[in-house]
């Protein structure tokens, strides 16, 4: 019996081939449009995909890919994702929305507002996918640090590259803030009597007091605490640095596990995090893991493998990605994804090659096959994202034991 698992989607502009844009059903004029992120996001809404995660990046390059001789044949541009998000809340109904922000430039504070700002708009639905930051792009387009590129090292580690290794102190820094800004009202700090004069309890609003190496900060959230207490906190993870990161910090952590290599079967990533949330993850609750694969989906294999050859002699090389690529049809995509909700992780996450003709197949074709088949997680009407994936909302960190009703009007009649 397969196990049942969450089905989460990762959305980025045309697609996540470089090439999909030139594709037949693609909108390349209406990647800036708010009616495209619309229709993408109703579409995962509407087949009962629990989250959607928004790309994002602070410089016009990729990550770590050199400015000088950019190549014209990219897709360049984005959408501010957590606005995009902000934009889609009203427009979906269950779907969790969770935008890509860049750690090494913005300040947490403005993150922090943001992400609740969005937790309110949905009404319960937000998270953020944080992304350790330190290419020189992304540097120079903010002027406050040394411009140089920072390449990823040679073996790969990330321990291996000093400006890397920074970046990703700093990220878990900066989800440290999120969350403590996110606490920093009670739930009950607002009052709203009208008759008494009293909106707030000011003594239920508290300053954070954060002193780290990035990071010093004393003061509180200007957001009253939002609908999910604190939104989710996901990250990326390919190696033991960004796993101790999601162990010690996210809520849910995105993998990518690879039977081809070793060290990235899905059982060592798991017993690795396993590991590492021993250490770092104290009196929380266990971390969500969810696989993600790359897919390109057809009625036939040969035509996707055809749809495959296209792409990538449109774009003058082989697709390579970080995650493993599925080429075939909805029943493959769903072999896989049954591979791995048995390898013990708690969902897949799916990143479209073309968007909308992968979008559109996986809400038409594999959702309804992993439900047929009884993989996936029925909605059981959770009103947040939280809830839907058995996350418990967290009590303030600076919650203190209420007074007695009676001796507080009292205190308030003096």
């Amino acid at each position: 019996m397969t196990e049942q698992l969450h089905l989460a989607i990762a959305l980025e502009r045309a697609g996540w081939h470089p090439a999909a844009w030139r594709e037949e059903t693609a909108r390349p004029h209406d990647l800036t449009s708010s009616r495209y992120w619309r229709d993408l996001l109703r579409t995962a809404d509407d087949a009962g995909i629990v989250l959607a995660t928004i790309e994002d990046a602070l410089a016009l390059t990729d990550r770590f890919e050199q400015v000088e001789g950019l190549r014209r044949d990219r897709v360049r541009g984005r959408l501010d994702a957590v606005l995009v998000a902000s934009f889609a809340a009203p427009q979906t109904r269950r779907l969790g929305l969770v935008p890509t922000v860049t750690t090494a430039h913005p300040e947490p504070f403005h993150v922090a507002t943001g992400i609740q700002t969005l937790d309110f708009a949905s009404r319960g639905r937000a998270g953020v996918r944080l992304v350790a930051g330190a290419s020189g792009p992304e540097r120079a387009n903010f002027g406050r640090r040394p411009s140089e590129t920072d390449a990823f090292p040679a073996s790969g580690r990330v321990e291996d590259a000093p400006e890397i290794l920074a970046a990703f102190r700093e990220a878990g820094e900066f989800a440290d803030v999120l969350s403590r800004l996110w606490d920093s009202w009670q739930d009950d700090a607002i009052i709203r009597d009208a008759a008494t004069g009293r909106f707030l309890d000011a003594d239920r609003i508290h300053n954070i007091e954060f002193e780290g190496e990035f990071f010093s900060i004393t003061g509180a959230s200007i957001v009253p605490r939002s609908p999910q207490g604190r939104p989710l906190l996901t990250v990326l993870a390919h190696q033991t640095v960004p796993y101790r990161l999601a162990a010690e910090h996210a809520d849910l952590v995105f993998i990518t596990p690879r039977e081809d290599l070793v060290g990235f079967a899905p059982a060592e990533i798991l017993a690795e995090l396993d590991a590492a949330s021993d250490h770092l993850r104290v009196a929380r609750e266990p971390l969500r893991v969810f696989a993600d694969l790359l897919v390109i989906i057809e009625d036939t294999a040969a035509a996707a493998r055809a749809t495959a050859d296209r792409l990538d002699d449109r774009a003058g090389a082989p697709l390579t990605s970080d995650a493993r690529i599925v080429v075939g049809t909805a029943a493959d995509v769903v072999d896989v994804v049954r591979e791995l909700a048995d390898s013990g992780v708690d969902g897949v996450r799916l990143r479209p090659a073309r968007q909308p003709a992968d979008v559109v197949a996986i809400a038409e074709q594999v959702v309804p096959l992993l439900r047929s088949a009884g993989a996936l997680r029925a909605d059981d009407g959770a009103g947040t994202l939280r809830q839907r994936l058995d996350l418990v909302r967290p009590e303030s960190r600076y919650a203190r034991e209420p007074e007695p009703r009676y001796a507080r009007e009292k205190e308030f009649a003096l």
